[in-house]
């Protein structure tokens, strides 16, 4: 690295472009400071974790309920059934 880049806070997108545009990465960079990179390893370790499917009897109910509770909260049932089953852990 030759110099450290400082990156401003940017009112918008025009203004970021602009900045890019503006400077030159030599100026900071050397090659040996890059690292390949790997998009499938990348996306492996940061995506969102993996579901299974799991089949339960519940009562109607309390399906009835939630179903309830989901439309007033304008989001769909089994979404907040999970989210409330996970917070419950």
């Amino acid at each position: 690295m030759k110099k450290r880049l400082i990156v401003p806070k940017f009112k918008n997108e025009d203004e970021e472009h602009d900045f890019w545009v503006s400077i030159d990465l030599s100026d900071y960079f050397v090659p040996s400071d890059f690292k390949p990179f790997n998009l499938e390893q990348f996306l492996k370790e940061h995506s969102e974790p993996k579901t299974t499917r799991v089949t339960i009897r519940i009562p109607t109910t309390v399906v009835k309920s939630y179903k309830q509770r989901a439309s007033e909260l304008d989001v769909p049932y089994q979404s907040l059934m999970k989210q409330q089953l996970s917070k419950g852990l």
